[in-house]
């Protein structure tokens, strides 16, 4: 069963990495760089994963995490109200509800090594990670519709 808060799997991470003898980049690696996502086998894969960057003689890894804030679901609110109908409310409110609870919890971890020009990675998120993603998704869909108000004559 996954956590709802990975700040424990976070702590144990630093520690890992750092017993391993590597350095700590606070750093997010983007989609757009190119990559090799690593396979997530079990809750401890992400050892593995370190074990691998030791291996290359990497000098340090990336780490990147998520905290979600109550900010955070305002904004959403805000931008799925502003490109739905009145009417469709219920559902985003439901949604908001439903990831208030998980306030101020870490939802998303990032490892990163750089290694032949190419960076391998390895990720994990939480179940309400995972629809909060989903819902930013659908809102970034719903923004970039462009309506053509121009009469056809």
């Amino acid at each position: 069963m996954q956590p709802d808060d990975l700040l424990i799997v976070k702590d144990d991470m630093i520690a890992f990495i750092a017993g391993n003898g590597l350095r700590r980049l606070n750093a997010y690696v983007p989609e757009d760089v190119p990559s090799v996502m690593f396979e997530d086998d079990g809750p401890d894969s992400w050892k593995d994963f370190v074990e691998h960057a030791k291996a290359t003689n990497v000098p340090f890894v990336t780490m990147s995490e998520v905290v979600l804030e109550k900010q955070d679901i305002e904004t959403l609110i805000e931008r799925t109200r502003v490109h739905r109908f009145p009417d469709e409310a219920g559902q985003e409110l439901d949604d908001a509800q439903y990831l208030l609870k998980y306030v101020g919890k870490t939802g998303y971890l990032q490892l990163g090594f750089a290694y032949g020009g190419v960076m391998f990675l390895y990720e994990t998120a939480t179940e309400w990670y995972d629809r909060y993603q989903q819902w930013m998704e659908a809102v970034a869909d719903l923004g970039s519709i462009v309506l053509d108000d121009s009469d056809d004559e």
